[in-house]
């Protein structure tokens, strides 16, 4: 089985997903934010380009859920906090989300057989699923403004790690060169990511702005232990204990 490891959106290609599983990293904050609604009763999220395909797809009852420059857009619901989806009111609801980046590398692994969000936050139970599907696994780091971002190359990094850690299959998996690179960063760094992503671009930007407190929360490894994917309708729904059902026609 290949694991590839691909540096942002932007240098993902359609092709590169085709007959595999794409494990959608976007640690701040969008794969984050996503695991968290549908952990506290989020009946789906429908994840989207741009505010306009947003505020099309709303329908009633809907939350519009989304940020750009890391701040809510105006007349949303909700930005992209993990906090902002935790109450009890977002049980049932369907959240249209668009973010800057998280989003649209979801888009752009369409062609992919299975799509999974992940994050620190579900890293173990998300590489058992993918692992079960028995399909060459790509994790694609989302980034931030088109290039490459620490925590997410982190995040793939401890997704390799996971991965290897459970993986039965012979021969052992083939991870690509910065796949290697990053599973050897986060060797360096797993004993102190909530610093670590502090000082990051992202985590600076975010704490300067009054969200600190999410990326310790992001920080967080396997803290919420479910994994949302990508079903026919193209909405995210979760299906925590059952991965067979993840598989899609």
């Amino acid at each position: 089985m290949h694991v590839d490891v691909i540096a942002s959106v932007n240098e993902a290609r359609s092709d590169d997903f085709i007959h595999k599983t794409a494990i959608v990293i976007d640690v701040l904050r969008a794969t984050s934010t996503i695991i968290t609604a549908l952990s506290h009763g989020c009946k789906e999220v429908l994840p989207v380009e741009t505010v306009q395909q947003a505020r099309t797809c709303q329908l009633p009852g809907d939350w519009l859920g989304g940020e750009r420059f890391c701040k809510k857009i105006a007349g949303f619901h909700a930005g992209n906090s993990p906090y902002e989806y935790m109450d009890e009111v977002i049980r049932d609801k369907k959240v249209v989300l668009t973010t800057t980046n998280g989003t649209r590398a979801i888009q752009k692994s369409t062609k992919a057989t299975h799509i999974l969000a992940g994050a620190f936050i579900n890293a173990s139970v998300c590489a058992g699923i993918a692992l079960s599907l028995r399909k060459d696994i790509v994790l694609l780091c989302a980034g931030a403004q088109d290039v490459f971002a620490l925590e997410d190359g982190l995040c793939a990094g401890l997704f390799v790690e996971e991965l290897i850690q459970q993986n039965d299959l012979a021969p052992p998996l083939q991870v690509n060169d910065f796949g290697l690179a990053m599973h050897s960063a986060y060797l360096q760094h797993k004993d102190n990511l909530v610093h670590t992503l502090m000082n990051c671009a992202g985590g600076r930007k975010l704490s300067k702005i009054g969200f600190a407190e999410d990326v310790e929360y992001c920080a967080g490894m396997n803290t919420v232990p479910v994994v949302p994917f990508v079903n026919d309708q193209q909405s995210m729904k979760l299906f925590p204990v059952t991965p067979t059902l993840l598989i899609r026609s």
